[in-house]
């Protein structure tokens, strides 16, 4: 079963984008829950996303460099 993984909320008084700094991951990889998927920054500080679930990174939806929204789609594990 397919799982989209998310930009998380940053908090409050949090910017509503990051920037996706670097993958972790790369497409294809194999991922536990738990495990730093993405390196994300925004213009107060720098994070990395969690997998929510186990299983193999089959898409990347959100490039290097690219501005993701709160709930903005970052990958797809399998």
């Amino acid at each position: 079963m397919a799982e989209d993984v998310k930009l998380p909320s940053l908090g409050e008084d949090a910017p509503e984008t990051a920037t996706v700094s670097q993958w972790l991951v790369a497409e294809g990889g194999r991922v536990q829950a738990g495990e730093d998927l993405v390196e994300m920054t925004t213009d107060k500080a720098a994070f990395n996303v969690p997998s929510p679930a186990t299983g193999t990174v089959v898409k990347i939806v959100a490039q290097e460099g690219q501005d993701v929204q709160v709930g903005g789609h970052l990958c797809v594990i399998e």
